[in-house]
């Protein structure tokens, strides 16, 4: 399969790593093959130790994602059997962003809908441009959406905006995504990449172990208290009180100097 046929791309651009949803003729709509393919781009740039932040775009600025690809659901979700089973490939490709050690940044622009909006939040941070369609239609075509994204809508929206979105099943743009806490950061589309690097760049001179612990115990503490892993928790804590990044962190602060982290 060429480049231009493979529907997810990855780059290694040292220290960040980009993962690019590559079907610019349906708009990035994820087909069956998109969705086990964003598992694997995860996987390779998690395998990557000088790839310290990973960056998830579409090819083109027209379109982030614009959903799942509709043209699939007759042949893989005809009834609700087919239906679970294909929903294990979106949950696979949620599950390895929110899951990856290392930090995931969302660059949204033109499109982030259905599953498209599901991947972003999906990802630690979301940078949006101005303008961006956003929205979750999934009751215009008699689907329910999974506990685990809507779980995902209402702890970034919180439940009145996840209502809303669902319910409703409207479009929306950026700005108003960015009022309800869809969107961290948002910028004009011309500017989009430039920030998105500057800002995904500064965040790869952070210490790794560091950024896992932290996405590690964000993830927990949004558990109830019973399913919290805490023993995990403690233990990265420790891990990083005795790495050897931490020493380098000290050293560099009373040197007045940048610190030089290597993940360990």
């Amino acid at each position: 399969m060429s480049t231009a046929e493979k529907p997810v791309l990855v780059h290694h651009e040292a220290p960040l790593g980009w993962i690019v949803i590559n079907r610019p003729q349906v708009k990035n709509a994820l087909n069956f093959e998109a969705w086990k393919g964003i598992v694997s781009a995860v996987e390779e740039l998690n395998a990557d130790p000088d790839v310290r932040v990973i960056v998830m775009r579409g090819s083109t600025l027209d379109s982030f994602i614009s959903g799942a690809d509709i043209s699939e659901f007759p042949s893989h979700r005809a009834n609700a059997e087919q239906a679970r089973a294909y929903r294990s490939a979106p949950s696979n490709a949620t599950s390895a962003l929110a899951n990856s050690p290392k930090p995931v940044v969302a660059m949204i622009a033109g499109i982030c809908i259905g599953g498209g909006l599901q991947v972003a939040l999906s990802c630690d941070v979301r940078i949006a441009a101005r303008g961006t369609r956003m929205g979750i239609p999934a009751a215009r075509l008699g689907l329910a959406y999974p506990l685990d994204g809507v779980l995902s809508l209402m702890q970034i929206a919180g439940p009145a905006n996840a209502r809303d979105i669902l319910m409703s099943a409207r479009i929306f743009d950026s700005e108003e995504g960015y009022a309800m806490g869809l969107v961290n950061k948002l910028v004009d589309k011309d500017e989009l990449e430039a920030v998105v690097r500057d800002y995904a760049g500064r965040m790869a001179m952070n210490a790794p172990l560091t950024m896992a612990a932290a996405k590690m115990t964000i993830r927990e503490g949004l558990r109830d208290g019973a399913e919290r892993d805490s023993a995990a928790i403690a233990e990265m804590v420790a891990r990083c009180f005795n790495s050897e990044d931490y020493r380098e962190g000290v050293k560099a602060f009373m040197e007045k100097r940048p610190p030089r982290f290597q993940g360990r």
